[in-house]
């Protein structure tokens, strides 16, 4: 018979230290009486200064995981959440924090990261860059309509939890991929985000319109993506899951007649088990198949399934740290002074045309190739004629024999995914030996583990956070690296 594990504890007035790597915040704990030392512990939504009674959820050799039961002494930093999910979506981890509290514990994630995990000569990192707008400043927002609504616990104590329908609109629960939280407000997009998503649940509910059920893969309304673009241009792309002909053209019309301005509405019809659209036909039901964004005069085109930074105001403010980071934020005074760029995971360009016009030539490499399409796009509609771009796998399209036929870059601009670079495409770097090197990471531990295997041909010399998603834990940096003499 299999003994029975031990209840863990709940551990009175608990002392939150500081916020962790991954949001949470932090304790050193003794989990039981007889423990010698006390061991890490994490805590979702505690704030630095905080007393609590924390209940023991989970417990590892060198590290424990709880939450809050009740807050003895709240924490002189913590203010009020704004939003009404807070806690329960997971999107915004630190609304419970000021801004200028998270932009602090930010600077100090990728401080942390980089003396832990690079181990290389740093020199002193640069204060970090906070948004201006701290609301409103996602350009997209994607929601999930399903039939199998989450039920908060104050709904099901109140006793009005099962009443009414249980239909959703909102974002999948951590942890629980067939329920959704039906969302009323967000306050990361501009409000008309909230009326569209709004109109659009009230008129599903109103006309008996099936909502999808990912268990068994049916319903017709599926998904609903919302770009809204600095420039005031608006998107809306609708995701169903039944290939309902009328039942589709009466979302749409409903959608076009209840907001005219709505630049560009598309939708797709997605009848496989995931839920991703990359590939799958996008139909438009009515304007062009794009949106805009600006920045310095250019306009980038913006589709259905174009990567663009969600925070555009903010990626200006990141882009000009890493042009300036590269050398390129002055028209050079010839041609032979101009700088050949290689820009790795260009994406759809922005960051490849938007240094351009200081640079000989820039050649843009990325694996996506609808995104390569859109990149030369909007080379061409900006007039751009110095820039060249590749599809296919950085490691495979980077090679030694790819930088001897297009010549050695005098600078590379790195923007890899969150998992960093691949260790063939470092060894290309360092056998190309580019002058400098600008790397811009959304995540600083696998850049610093990155910025350790350059440490070999490269120096440090500058380091710029950026935030870019105010109220989460995520946070963008910027380094420069030059080849050792």
């Amino acid at each position: 018979m299999a003994r029975k594990k031990k209840a863990l504890p709940e551990l009175k007035s608990v002392v939150i230290e500081s916020v962790a790597a991954e949001g949470k915040a932090l304790a050193r704990v003794k989990i039981r009486e007889t423990d010698e030392t006390p061991i890490v512990t994490f805590i979702p939504y505690g704030a630095p200064g905080d007393v609590a009674d924390i209940q023991i959820d989970r417990k590892k050799h060198s590290f424990a995981e709880g939450h809050i039961v009740r807050l003895v002494s709240p924490s002189p930093v913590r203010t009020q959440p704004r939003c009404g999910h807070f806690t329960v979506c997971g999107g915004c981890k630190w609304q419970h924090l000021p801004y200028e509290e998270q932009l602090k514990w930010k600077e100090k994630q990728v401080r942390d990261a980089l003396e832990r995990i690079a181990k290389v000569e740093l020199p002193a990192i640069s204060p970090i860059i906070g948004s201006r707008a701290v609301w409103a400043y996602r350009n997209k927002m994607e929601y999930t309509f399903s039939d199998k609504k989450w039920r908060t616990w104050e709904e099901v104590r109140s006793g009005a939890g099962f009443e009414g329908s249980s239909n959703a609109l909102g974002f999948h629960i951590p942890g629980a991929f067939d329920k959704v939280l039906h969302i009323d407000e967000c306050f990361l997009q501009d409000s008309l985000g909230d009326e569209i998503r709004n109109f659009i649940f009230n008129y599903a509910e109103s006309n008996g319109l099936s909502f999808y059920n990912i268990r068994e893969n049916r319903g017709l309304l599926r998904t609903v993506m919302i770009r809204i673009a600095s420039t005031g241009d608006v998107m809306v792309c609708m995701v169903f899951g039944e290939d309902d002909h009328e039942g589709v053209s009466r979302v749409m019309a409903a959608i076009g007649e209840r907001f005219p301005d709505v630049k560009s509405l598309l939708y797709v019809v997605n009848l496989k088990v995931n839920d991703t659209i990359a590939d799958q036909e996008v139909r438009v039901f009515r304007g062009p198949e794009y949106i805009e964004e600006e920045m310095e005069g250019l306009r980038f085109r913006i589709n259905a399934k174009s990567f663009y930074q969600t925070n555009s105001r903010q990626a200006y403010e990141l882009y000009k740290v890493a042009r300036d980071f590269a050398g390129l934020g002055h028209k050079p005074e010839s041609e032979e002074k101009a700088l050949l760029v290689y820009d790795l995971y260009t994406g759809t360009g922005t960051i490849a045309n938007f240094v351009a016009r200081n640079a000989r030539q820039v050649i843009g490499i990325e694996y996506v190739e609808e995104a390569i399409a859109d990149a030369k796009v909007n080379s061409a509609v900006n007039g751009i004629d110095n820039t060249l771009f590749y599809a296919g796998d950085m490691k495979d399209v980077l090679t030694d024999s790819f930088v001897e036929t297009h010549g050695r870059p005098d600078v590379m601009i790195i923007d890899p995914p969150r998992a960093g670079m691949h260790e063939d495409v470092v060894k290309v770097i360092l056998n190309a030996e580019p002058e400098v090197l600008v790397y811009v990471s959304c995540n600083p531990a696998t850049q610093a583990r990155d910025l350790a295997l350059l440490d070999a041909k490269y120096r440090v010399t500058d380091v710029q956070p950026v935030d870019m998603f105010p109220h989460t834990h995520h946070v963008e940096n910027v380094v420069r690296l030059v080849k050792r003499q």
